[in-house]
């Protein structure tokens, strides 16, 4: 039996200066997905959609936007995805821990358990100012469908994280982003890379103009474009065989190119050194 995932992909628009108003929204997009798309198995939002924040033009000061994990957003977020019965990825908002801010993506299963938490390990220097996270990007597994993982926006332009996600099995990343700037053109380029060297999908989903640019994506294991949104409000859906990973990587692109397989089995130890001899921490403090 083929593993099948249809993700449906949510380019919109946040209600700006409202995260109440925009919960509400959140909440009649996924009922109305439920109707227009009853087979979809996953929503995906746009990163700090939730937060109704701007990111050029804060209405609101980010930290005064700052939630708890667990507390009464993630809640009432695992309570949507309990009565759709849907996988829910919500983007992500940014969460107080302590002393700290952090831009945190937040994945439900159709039961409503907050089954990935994940803290961005690379905020946008200079222009970001929350805390970097101190733990891998995560992983999560959708029974009999296949294995996901999960990052945000500017980690798609390191390689690193992608690549860690596709080491401990990812076959799809969520990708939740948020980007008005020019630079959204590379950022489809890095997508189709982070694709074609992991050997994965990779559903990039950005918020709608104003807010966002739009021009979401999402590319096959060999690189190709399955969608590629305007700048407007739009529902992207995709059904993702799971199948064609394994496929891909024992075969190789086009045949050819098995990547992820000679990268895990054979690289060299010379591969790894300058990762081995890099520790900024250590030398800031020294």
């Amino acid at each position: 039996m083929a593993r099948l995932l249809h993700v449906i992909g949510v380019q919109s628009r946040p209600v700006p200066g409202d995260p109440a108003a925009t919960l509400e929204k959140l909440e009649r997009v996924v009922q109305a997905l439920g109707v227009s798309f009853p087979e979809a198995q996953l929503y995906l939002f746009p990163e700090l959609w939730l937060t109704g924040d701007h990111p050029f033009r804060h209405t609101t000061p980010s930290h005064e936007l700052a939630q708890p994990i667990p507390g009464p957003l993630t809640r009432r977020l695992g309570a949507i995805a309990r009565r759709a019965g849907r996988w829910l990825c919500a983007g992500s908002i940014y969460e107080r821990a302590g002393d700290k801010l952090h831009n945190t993506a937040l994945v439900f299963s159709p039961s409503g358990k907050l089954v990935a938490r994940y803290r961005k390990l690379y905020p946008w220097m200079p222009f970001e100012t929350c805390a970097p996270g101190d733990e891998p990007a995560p992983v999560f597994d959708i029974p009999r469908v296949g294995r996901l993982g999960l990052m945000i926006c500017y980690d798609g332009w390191y390689p690193e994280v992608a690549r860690g996600l596709a080491l401990r099995g990812a076959e799809v990343i969520l990708h939740p982003t948020l980007t008005t700037t020019p630079d959204r053109e590379e950022e489809l380029v890095l997508a189709r890379a982070r694709a074609i060297e992991n050997q994965c999908y990779v559903v990039n989903v950005n918020a709608s103009v104003e807010i966002g640019g739009g021009r979401s994506i999402a590319v096959d294991p060999e690189g190709r474009v399955l969608f590629l949104g305007g700048p407007g409000e739009e529902y992207l859906g995709e059904v993702l065989d799971l199948d064609r990973v394994q496929t891909v990587r024992a075969h190789g692109t086009r045949g050819l190119n098995r990547v992820l397989r000679q990268f895990t089995e054979d690289s060299p130890e010379a591969v790894f050194a300058p990762y081995r001899a890099r520790s900024p921490r250590r030398r800031t403090r020294s």
